[in-house]
């Protein structure tokens, strides 16, 4: 009895100090991360400061605040598993279109609702500005599209999403990120691309341009976004596995909270009461909505509604259990065969399959 005491003590004592040791790994990594963090937020800072010190007169204080606050906010409204959550609440229910761009703006929104600083500081214009940097602008449009800023700030649109050619901030931001994480090699040089950007007038509009030095680096970054599509994102167990954990999103909601929650919500319209209540100095506290109760519980979603379905012994998530064990146990359906096709074939097809489901 005494031998078997001491033994229970020293593996209690060993476990303590595994959790321990575990504890202290985490927070060395926390550690690690969040000064990741901060050096690419101050290398942000730097870059936008010297487009200021080349180009002094086209930016100022304002434009610098509002990009840095959009590029922070871009990735706000991302759920559970990424682009799977972004497919999934679409389906949740008929007609109740849900978009990572509007859910960033809403979080973002609630951010400045609740904090009388930044509230201060924010204009209705800046307000306008950092809603477009999230959705992005496409500053190629015949008639200027924007009314955060005005058209001679055209550049400005181009560093968060851009939507003239797609060299951004945050695709250099997944690229870093992915491929260390997957381990794919990055030839793309971020830096050397930023010391030769410069604000050009092209066909009427300021753009952000690049010296003809560093169009190997470009097509670096194309050939890695390619990668990462081939290797990663798009890959073909990759989309079968994001179809089962949406379908077992679907089948799951009605005994989900936060799912129903979500399924109900409408972002765009609280969108505009959240920017009718920042400018009037209200409060988030005020009228709560359905949209705001269900953003709630968004934030507080991580991997773990994966888990609570799969571990789950209600017979009504039975469908969507069942789902996940076959992600589980790689119980996957075959891939029959792909087929590349243009733009131009894809939206030709569109509109045949919708007019063949009107018929």
């Amino acid at each position: 009895d005494e031998f078997e005491k001491k033994r229970d003590e020293f593996e209690e004592k060993r476990d303590e100090f595994e959790n321990k040791k575990e504890f202290e790994k985490e927070k060395e990594e926390f550690k690690k991360e969040k000064e990741e963090f901060k050096k690419e937020k101050e290398e942000f800072k730097k870059t936008l400061e010297d487009f200021e010190k080349k180009q002094s007169k086209l930016i100022d204080e304002k434009d610098i605040l509002c990009v840095q606050i959009a590029a922070l906010c871009y990735n706000l409204g991302h759920g559970p598993f990424s682009y799977v959550f972004k497919d999934n609440p679409e389906d949740l229910e008929s007609g109740n279109q849900w978009k990572i761009a509007e859910a960033s703006v809403w979080l973002f929104l609630d951010i400045v609702e609740n904090n009388s600083e930044l509230k201060n500081e924010l204009k209705e214009k800046d307000l306008t500005f950092i809603q477009e940097l999230i959705k992005g602008v496409d500053t190629s449009a015949k008639e200027w599209p924007a009314k955060g800023r005005t058209e001679d700030k055209s550049f400005l649109y181009e560093i968060v999403a851009n939507q003239w050619n797609g060299i951004d901030v945050r695709k250099w931001d997944y690229f870093a990120r992915d491929c260390y994480h997957l381990g794919i090699p990055n030839s793309f040089d971020h830096q050397r691309l930023l010391k030769s950007a410069r604000v050009c007038e092209v066909a009427g509009r300021n753009h952000i341009c690049f010296r003809d030095k560093v169009a190997d680096n470009i097509c670096d970054m194309f050939h890695t976004r390619y990668t990462l599509y081939s290797q990663a994102y798009q890959h073909k167990i990759v989309n079968i596995i994001e179809k089962k954990i949406s379908e077992a999103f679907i089948a799951a909601k009605d005994k989900i909270p936060s799912l129903s929650l979500i399924a109900e919500s409408k972002l765009q319209e609280d969108i505009e009461r959240k920017r009718s209540n920042i400018l009037n100095k209200g409060t988030g506290a005020e009228n709560p909505t359905t949209t705001t109760t269900a953003m709630k519980e968004f934030i507080k979603l991580s991997d773990h509604i994966f888990e609570e379905i799969l571990y789950s012994t209600d017979d009504e998530l039975k469908d969507a259990r069942m789902k996940l064990e076959d992600v589980v146990r790689r119980r996957l359906p075959k891939c029959v065969g792909e087929t590349r096709i243009t733009q131009t074939e894809y939206n030709e097809k569109s509109v045949q399959v919708k007019e063949d489901i009107l018929q």
